[in-house]
């Protein structure tokens, strides 16, 4: 026999608790309490119970002792039975809910408790349930406490046993090569019956997955019941084509990224659509605290593509070193100009969120512990002052909130190019999925300006830059590359002067190279500035020497750059003069020379190192600049009298032969000092380059690693690099840490004696 219905409860809205000036009331325990900023979100999440899954107030007990002892040591917020009779017949309740408004993020020891109190009761459920965020939980009877288990959602006040069922099967998590695998297993399916090539097939699998999250975050703002991503959701809907118009519905809420045209159609028959569905929908990919799901998607972009576009993704682990070694913090603006799929901006935007909200919890109790301290504060002044600092917290960390901490990370702090438009839109996807930032995400050439990435505008670059390839002499920027933005005036007011150089700079170039933009094509070669310029004009520039100048060009003084580069730059002796460009230029802080394998599972078979350098601020670079100077100044004046007298030798041979009209003579005279010239100017120059670097010295970090956290298959492996639970064994500081204790202090990383 099915259950009624339960009926409307009173106070349906937040916004209609009873409250008073400091005190608000409980309708489960009938009594009004202290307003405090914990009993506030309490009540709201009362609401939730209520009104959006159905149970009434006698099903609900609050602040309900556990422990049956009177200690006050076991008291969940809220205890749930199924039924009324349930409640009064003391069986066994439905769910267990723990709340944690004080604090900003619920940490794991939270959900412990929340599993500690559901085993208590013998409930099959709990929730844990903040400001921020409401998850989940299952709890495992077969299992040790401690061992839970995310769920999508709990049952409703009428689920039937069968739901109830069917919700304690729904797992939320995943192990990321069950979701790569799954990924592959669509990917396959598209390939198979629609005939596509794999990148063709990866395009419509990356319009699904953003179906699936647009529909899924829609759901949770709204709090719908129904998943509108399944197929029995969709046979519902009328039209021969269902999931196309989730698409279009997809595409209208994301107009103004430009992910997608708007004219783009999902090139999928309905029932390969639906069969993706099918696959796809037991599983939640909204919920950004996940990082699983991220890890499984660039796997399975790994896989699809192995460089079959040029694209070589960066693996998680080198790139969580990369990350790391620069020490992201609040404040700074990253670039990554060949952004690909878009891991380091990723990591940079979780790992900055995490120290704000880290911060933001740190505020709030130390706050918390300042009124405490204050005996003689009457507890509804308490509850007043700690409302009005929680609520002001919890505006900075609403991402919403224009100008709030996390809106100004999402929206100001994060940008990337990739000249790939697949790989521009598979990045800002990604992102999404992880919690934004993808505005600042472009389908531009990287080296040149676009909207806010300009010249001196970065703390922080992050890139793996495309290897091998060339730019060619073809290469020219076009009008369209640098026409005026139609929001222009927006950026000329935030970022002034500095953006309109940068826009001049780029719009002088119409019709010339793309290399014409960079120092670098000019100092491979001796020659005047016609006969450089000449060469620009015809010769191609290998891609990884530009983005190094690209790079230095992007960052702020006092910047940081980590970049993949092949080892030939650091080792190569016909590329001397792109090492002394960056020694002109930045600290060299950190080389990291990586094992063969590490990029064989992206499909790259270079060997390659990290570079990690930091931009002279203006006063460092005016020093080096300075020492510069006085080193060729004391080299020239070293070699003067020699030069003078060789050169006089010579010329007057020269003199002589012209004299006598012998033209082989004077010939072997010019050749001779030609030769004598050049070779005085490389030694003057080797010398001053040696005589500077002893006068503008500093260390430099050193590493060697053999175990980075990945296979040339791709699986993972022992880590070196970090700190995780896989170090090798006999590893007792990652590379990570002794960079950060040589950065500190470098003297007892060399040998006893050493400078």
């Amino acid at each position: 026999m099915a259950r009624k219905k339960p009926k409307p409860q009173p106070y349906a809205k937040a916004d209609q608790i009873p409250v008073r000036p400091n005190q608000i009331f409980s309708r489960v325990r009938q009594k009004w309490l202290v307003k405090t900023p914990e009993e506030e979100v309490r009540q709201a999440f009362l609401d939730v119970i209520t009104t959006e899954y159905g149970f009434l107030f006698p099903q609900i007990a609050e602040e309900e002792e556990l422990t049956g002892r009177g200690t006050g040591h076991a008291r969940a917020d809220f205890v749930i039975w199924r039924t009324v009779q349930d409640r009064q017949d003391h069986r066994p309740p439905l769910i267990v809910v723990e709340c944690k408004s004080d604090n900003v993020t619920i940490k794991a020891a939270d959900y412990a408790q929340g599993d500690n109190y559901a085993r208590l009761t013998n409930a099959p459920f709990f929730v844990t349930h903040n400001t921020r965020e409401t998850r989940f939980w299952r709890v495992r009877k077969d299992r040790m406490p401690g061992y839970i288990e995310e769920i999508e959602t709990i049952p409703h006040a009428d689920a039937s046993d069968k739901e109830i069922d069917q919700i304690l099967k729904a797992l939320k998590t995943f192990k990321e090569e069950e979701f790569a695998d799954l990924l592959q297993k669509c990917h396959n399916v598209i390939r198979n019956r629609e005939k596509k090539d794999p990148v063709a097939a990866f395009d419509e699998i990356a319009k699904v997955l953003f179906i699936k999250v647009h529909v899924e975050r829609d759901l949770r703002k709204k709090r719908v019941r129904e998943n509108r991503f399944t197929v029995e959701y969709l046979r519902r809907l009328p039209g021969k084509d269902p999931l196309a118009l989730l698409f279009k519905d997809t595409k209208d809420a994301y107009a103004a990224d430009g992910i997608f045209d708007p004219d783009e159609p999902l090139n999928l028959k309905p029932d390969t659509g639906l069969e993706i569905v099918r696959l796809l929908e037991s599983y939640d990919l909204s919920d950004t605290s996940e990082d699983i799901k991220g890890i499984a998607f660039e796997r399975f972009l790994g896989k699809t593509f192995r460089g079959q576009i040029g694209q070589f993704f960066t693996p998680r682990c080198i790139v969580e070193f990369m990350v790391r070694m620069v020490a992201p913090a609040e404040g700074d603006v990253i670039c990554d100009p060949a952004s690909g799929s878009g891991g380091f901006l990723i990591r940079f935007f979780e790992i900055v969120r995490e120290q704000i909200l880290a911060d933001a919890d740190r505020q709030y109790q130390a706050y918390k512990a300042e009124l405490d301290a204050r005996k003689s504060l009457p507890d509804a002044k308490r509850a007043e002052l700690l409302r009005a600092r929680f609520d002001a917290i919890r505006r900075e960390l609403d991402q919403t909130v224009r100008d709030s901490r996390l809106w100004h990370l999402a929206n100001r702090c994060i940008y990337g190019t990739d000249a790939n438009d697949r790989m521009a839109r598979t990045s800002k996807m990604n992102m999404i999925m992880h919690g934004d930032g993808h505005g600042g995400v472009h389908h531009h050439d990287g080296f040149l300006n676009v909207n806010g990435i300009f010249e001196g505008r970065f703390d922080i670059i992050l890139t793996n830059p495309p290897f091998g390839a060339s730019v060619e002499p073809s290469d020219r920027i076009t009008a369209e590359q640098v026409a005026v933005p139609p929001d222009e005036d927006a950026y000329l007011r935030e970022f002034g002067d500095l953006y309109r150089q940068a826009q001049a700079r780029v719009r002088a170039a119409i019709d010339k190279p793309i290399a014409a933009l960079f120092k670098l094509p000019k100092r491979g070669v001796e020659g005047t500035d016609q006969e450089n310029e000449k060469r620009i004009q015809s010769a191609k520039i290998k891609t990884e020497i530009l983005f190094i100048e690209r790079c230095l060009e992007l960052l702020k003084p006092g910047g940081r750059l980590g970049i993949v580069l092949p080892e030939g730059i650091f080792n190569n002796p016909s590329l001397a003069y792109v090492r002394e460009f960056v020694e002109d230029r930045a600290f060299i802080r950190a080389v990291v020379s990586l094992p063969q394998e590490t990029f064989y599972s992206s499909g790259a078979s270079v060997k390659a190192s990290l570079l990690f350098l930091q931009k002279f601020t203006t006063e460092e670079q005016t020093r080096f600049a300075a020492e510069q100077r006085k080193a060729v100044a004391e080299t020239d004046a070293k070699y003067a009298d020699e030069i003078a007298a060789e050169t006089s030798r010579l010329q007057i041979a020269i003199d002589a032969a012209k004299e006598k009209r012998d033209a082989a003579v004077r010939k072997t005279a010019q050749k001779a000092l030609a030769d004598y010239t050049h070779a005085m100017t490389e030694k003057k120059a080797a010398e001053s380059r040696t005589l500077l670097k002893s006068r503008f010295n500093y260390p430099i970090f050193m590493y060697e690693a053999e175990k980075v956290g990945i296979t040339a298959t791709g699986e993972a492996d022992q880590n070196e690099l970090y700190p995780n639970p896989a170090l090798p064994p006999g590893i007792t500081k990652t590379c990570v840490e002794l960079y950060q204790a040589f950065r500190k202090d470098p003297k007892p990383f060399f040998a006893k004696g050493a400078a």
